[in-house]
């Protein structure tokens, strides 16, 4: 009678859970808009229900701001009580994210790509969860393509900030340990309108190929220039640049760009032996249904994998305590983090105490633009 009399008051208290209540944290304006504006979009389609509860979805826009995204957080902390923060954006928004949202001990499924958003793990990164790939498994990939395409020297021009810094100190080894040698280093500023100067010096070096590591619209500025004055070597971006917009901008200009990123980009060219391309397939007929033709993106889809991460997770915590509370919210972040074999649209996630991404080589691919739309050319 005592058993009975436990089940139905567990049952009864499972009914009267809160709404859980996810913070969304995107840079919709400012330099970081066409990576902010399809992860918006993406929101949109994600379940309104999980586990059998009500999920709110409160976005915000940062407008590529760190300071505008700690306040956003401390606003979704303090009076949105989110149970989660998906987001930011950006290397330098999702860095600022680190105090807020470890000294609250709320979870952080975060959109940024850089490695030190979780390593090396510590009391902050305790907190966040990462889906972009990391850097460095999309630095191995484009390095050992560019070594077989017979590159002897390499340009270097990125962003003047994390996200910049992170993938020059990702190249650095790996382009020596293949006998590449970086002839020129510049930088810009994401909101720059001209990177003539750099594009001049790096173009003066004659390196066998240029890598700009920037992302959205701005990662288009440097190609443009070294173009126009008459660069005729390969270019390589990375992964920051695999939209639609970075397309559009750079037209003619972006030909022959080759990169790695995740596979959803090109989901429906793939070979079969992809796990993630069903459902980055699926993702994108959804998505284009909603948003048009040619709009899937990358980034859309880090939003994506953010929510199936969640519908694994939260019916566990539901299980430990409720909604709103900081018992759900750290039995949220366990459950997080014993996740395995997560297959998302970039690939596959095995989390653990000590990686917090938790993703291998079936996350990458090589794609090349081509006629205006990117191709997969190897894996």
């Amino acid at each position: 009678m005592k058993k009975l009399l436990l089940t139905a008051l567990l049952l009864g208290s499972t009914s009267a859970l809160a709404d859980v209540n996810v913070g969304v944290i995107v840079s919709a304006t400012g330099p970081g808009a066409s990576l902010g504006i399809p992860e918006k979009n993406a929101v949109a389609l994600l379940p309104k229900t999980i586990g059998g509860q009500k999920v709110n979805y409160i976005v915000l826009d940062d407008g590529s701001d760190p300071t505008v995204t700690v306040s956003n957080a401390n606003k979704l902390i303090q009076d949105s009580k989110v149970d989660v923060i998906i987001g930011a954006s950006l290397s330098t928004t999702a860095m600022a994210l680190l105090d807020p949202v470890s000294a609250a001990k709320v979870p952080n499924i975060t959109l940024a790509p850089n490695d030190s958003l979780i390593s090396p793990m510590d009391a902050k990164r305790h907190w966040v969860f990462k889906m972009p790939q990391s850097d460095s498994l999309l630095a191995v990939a484009t390095v050992d393509y560019m070594a077989k395409k017979g590159i002897k020297t390499l340009g270097f021009i990125g962003f003047n900030d994390a996200y910049g810094e992170n993938w020059i100190n990702q190249l650095k080894p790996l382009t020596a340990a293949k006998g590449i040698k970086i002839v020129a280093t510049e930088r810009y500023a994401r909101s720059d309108t001209s990177v003539t100067g750099q594009a001049l010096k790096v173009a003066a070096a004659k390196p066998d190929a240029v890598i700009v590591a920037a992302s959205g619209v701005p990662a288009t500025l440097p190609m443009k220039a070294l173009r126009e004055r008459g660069y005729t070597g390969p270019l390589y971006a990375v992964a920051g640049a695999a939209n639609s917009d970075f397309l559009r901008v750079g037209g003619k200009d972006v030909e022959g760009v080759t990169l790695a990123t995740g596979p959803v980009v090109v989901a429906g060219q793939l070979p079969d032996v992809y796990p993630s391309k069903k459902v980055g397939v699926a993702l994108t007929k959804m998505y284009e249904d909603k948003y048009g033709a040619g709009s899937m993106n990358a980034f859309a889809a880090h939003v994506w994998d953010a929510g199936l991460m969640l519908q694994k997770a939260v019916p566990l915590a539901l299980k430990k305590a409720k909604p709103g509370t900081p018992e759900f919210r750290s039995a949220l972040r366990d459950s997080l983090e014993g996740l395995k074999n997560v297959i998302g649209t970039h690939g596959v996630f095995n989390m653990s105490a000590t990686n917090h991404n938790g993703m291998d080589q079936r996350a990458r691919v090589l794609v090349e633009v081509q006629g205006g739309d990117w191709k997969f050319v190897a894996r």
